[in-house]
């Protein structure tokens, strides 16, 4: 016997994308659309009185756009939302801003605000939303409360671009000599994150705890389109004490930096003359329907016995990271942290994680800063 169905609220100002959302999610078994909004003033009434399971919503519209409906949404009548942005730096900061302020996930749009072609991404657009209807909104309203991290050091740390291989070997040996968290060199421990739905959140719990004189160079999987994951970077590089960026190909890791994989591309690294450096692939095909994904980067860590690995998996949907996982695991020495069920959005990945012991800690998102810095040498 089937299940009750969700009921879905479709919020976008254009007609043509109302009907196509409506009629995709309309094909699931398990949803149904009861409702549509042209603008964000309308979407937040029918919040009210229709009460929907999960909403699907643009940001750019009139009257009230979907960052203001979203806030609106989330103070009176909390509601898992699924963002639908067009890739433009203005509307991808947006997206990151309303996952910031509760939404769920969000899905790029392949062919702008009106997207003749959405039906490309229609598997992405009705799974996300179904999940995103079985969320529990506590975790979506709970408030996100960087502190003040007691590791830090008192000394005042200038947060810096990390330099490139040139400034590298220019360097001085007395420049060498004083600290710098952005010294292209890496302790001998690594920090590994995957996340996926959730995840920005969940990512902002813990990067902002972290002191600015972090002893160790982080990656970060956190599966998003191509041109969110810059715009999330530098949103938690500006809340951050340790530097945050899209990784670039070819760099060097350096201790207190984050490296976000870019939307699009799997992540890798290799020891260098130089150093650990970066490595970015589109070629190969994506895992599990992702690419990044956290399992790429989990394998490639492992070819590198040297290294020894802090490893964390938060929320998200499905199981990318469990094969990585064992491999790493196998291969170097690895202390791995689940999030747990209670703070995850989706409690997915973290679970396959937990199910197959392959985790030595599992810890409240809030936790999990303390939890690295704890295993860290």
């Amino acid at each position: 016997m089937m299940g009750k169905k969700k009921r879905v609220l479709v919020v976008d100002d254009s007609a043509f994308m109302r009907k196509l959302i409506s009629d995709m999610l309309n094909e699931h078994p398990l949803m149904e659309v009861i409702g549509i909004a042209r603008n964000g003033k309308d979407a937040v009434d029918k919040v009210r009185t229709l009460q929907p399971d999960v909403v699907t919503m643009d940001i750019e519209m009139p009257v009230m756009d979907g960052l203001q409906a979203l806030r609106e949404m989330m103070d009176h009548n909390p509601v898992p939302v699924v963002i639908l942005s067009s890739t433009t730096k203005h509307n991808t900061e947006n997206a990151v801003l309303a996952i910031e302020y509760g939404a769920v996930d969000v899905i790029a749009k392949p062919g702008g605000a009106i997207s003749l072609n959405l039906h490309e991404i229609e598997k992405e657009i009705v799974e996300k939303v179904f999940a995103a209807s079985n969320v529990g909104i506590q975790s979506l309203t709970r408030k996100i409360t960087p502190v003040t991290n007691r590791y830090s050091s008192s000394l005042p740390i200038e947060k810096k671009e990390t330099p490139n291989i040139n400034k590298m070997i220019t360097e001085t040996t007395s420049n060498l000599a004083s600290f710098s968290k952005n010294k292209a060199h890496t302790a001998k421990t690594f920090v590994i994150i995957g996340t996926s739905t959730g995840g920005p959140r969940a990512l902002q719990e813990v990067i902002t705890r972290l002191p600015a004189d972090f002893p160790s160079p982080i990656l970060i999987v956190q599966h998003m389109p191509p041109g969110f994951t810059k715009s999330l970077a530098e949103r938690l590089n500006g809340l951050s004490d340790i530097s945050v960026k899209e990784a670039e190909n070819g760099e060097l890791l350096s201790n207190g930096t984050a490296y976000i994989a870019p939307g699009g591309k799997h992540m890798k690294f290799e020891k260098t003359l130089a150093g650990y450096q970066i490595l970015l692939d589109e070629k190969e095909a994506p895992r599990s329907g992702h690419r990044p994904a956290v399992n790429v980067l989990l394998e490639s860590a492992a070819k590198h016995p040297e290294v020894e690995y802090v490893t964390v998996i938060m929320t998200g949907m499905g199981y990318d990271g469990k094969e990585g996982m064992e491999i790493l695991r196998a291969s170097c020495k690895t202390v791995t942290i689940a999030e747990s069920k209670t703070t995850s959005v989706v409690y997915g990945m973290p679970k396959a994680i937990i199910d197959a012991g392959l985790s030595d800690e599992i810890k409240d998102v809030q936790q999990i800063a303390d939890a690295i810095m704890g295993n860290l040498k």
